[in-house]
């Protein structure tokens, strides 16, 4: 059977290679996309080089193992890099104009399309201040000295 399928040359491995991409779109895990390429691969490769299928499957095992983990390392978390939860972190740094006052040491500032309530020195409404803290869903805030 194998030898049958096989013996039909690069087509079955493209083939398998098309449709478990297909596969892939209609229940995503990204797991076999990544045998779908190595089909794809072998397919390419046996369609330049005439390969025993006995190669052919070893190819398509080899790739499959190098494929998946190496996805699973590149696209996986990297340390450092957890964000979940901490939105307010991100902007640290960043500048923006106050749109209303800061008064008795509190505020509210509008960053996209969230509204942050702010700490910081009394302001008047169009100060340009820089997020200097990010606790929780509050912000710290420093003006900016103008230039």
């Amino acid at each position: 059977m194998i030898q049958t399928l096989l013996s039909q040359g690069h087509w079955t491995w493209l083939i398998l290679g098309l449709v478990l991409m297909v596969l892939e779109l209609l229940a995503p895990g990204v797991f076999l996309f990544w045998l779908g390429l190595a089909a794809m691969v072998v397919g390419l490769l046996s369609s330049v080089i005439a390969l025993p299928w006995e190669a052919q499957i070893l190819m398509f095992a080899l790739v499959s193992v190098l494929a998946v983990p190496l996805w699973r390392g590149a696209s996986g978390p990297k340390p450092g890099t957890n964000r979940l939860n901490k939105r307010g972190e991100a902007l640290l740094g960043r500048e923006f104009t106050l749109d209303k006052p800061i008064i008795d040491g509190e505020g509210r500032l509008r960053i996209d399309d969230t509204i942050w309530r702010i700490v910081g020195p009394d302001l008047p409404a169009g100060t340009r201040v820089q997020i200097a803290k990010a606790e929780g869903v509050r912000l710290t805030v420093a003006a900016i000295e103008p230039e």
